[in-house]
């Protein structure tokens, strides 16, 4: 059995990791790209190249970066939210993407208790088009790959998932 996670690790698949957000307490586990987990489908999120080499990340304030994701529209697969979460939210298009594998919450404690939502995490290629932002995203940053988690805005819980798929990206 793995030890412990803490924020300066990546995450072993099935490993759970206790996350405090927004007032809720949720446990979340990396899953291999080979076998969804069970949950609801909470879409896709993308660690999206440049040409270049560089990461993007977006923002709805400016201050708060992330990579784009978002839930599924209709009948969307994992890889078709993707890339239209990528095209609004980064004004980017896909070329080519891989599956990196899932992450897995399931709220414990807090308003949403019980819930268990699925999210696929992809490597994407892309090519950044003109910025031109119509939807919820106002912003767009570029950054080093070797510089990424420092832009990053997320929950300390949450680092131990995003470093696991930096390393599934071959990109620590």
């Amino acid at each position: 059995m793995p030890g412990p996670t803490t924020p300066d690790s990546p995450t072993a698949d099935g490993q759970e990791v206790r996350v405090h957000d927004g007032g809720q307490e949720w446990m979340i586990t990396w899953h291999a790209p080979n076998s969804v987990p069970d949950g609801g489908r909470h879409g896709s999120a993308g660690i999206c190249l440049t040409p270049d080499e560089n990461i993007v990340l977006v923002s709805a304030d400016g201050t708060h970066w992330d990579w784009p994701a978002g839930r599924p529209e209709d009948s969307e697969d994992w890889e078709a939210t993707l890339r239209r979460e990528v095209r609004e939210e980064a004004c980017a298009d896909v070329l080519a993407c891989r599956l990196l594998g899932f992450s897995r919450g399931h709220c414990i404690r807090g308003q949403e208790e019980g819930l268990v939502l699925v999210r696929a995490i992809w490597q994407a290629n892309i090519v950044p088009r003109p910025w031109e932002p119509r939807f919820e995203i106002r912003y767009r940053r570029v950054v080093p790959v070797t510089d990424v988690l420092s832009h990053l805005t997320v929950c300390e819980g949450y680092l131990p998932m995003y470093r696991r798929a930096l390393l599934e990206a071959g990109l620590c």
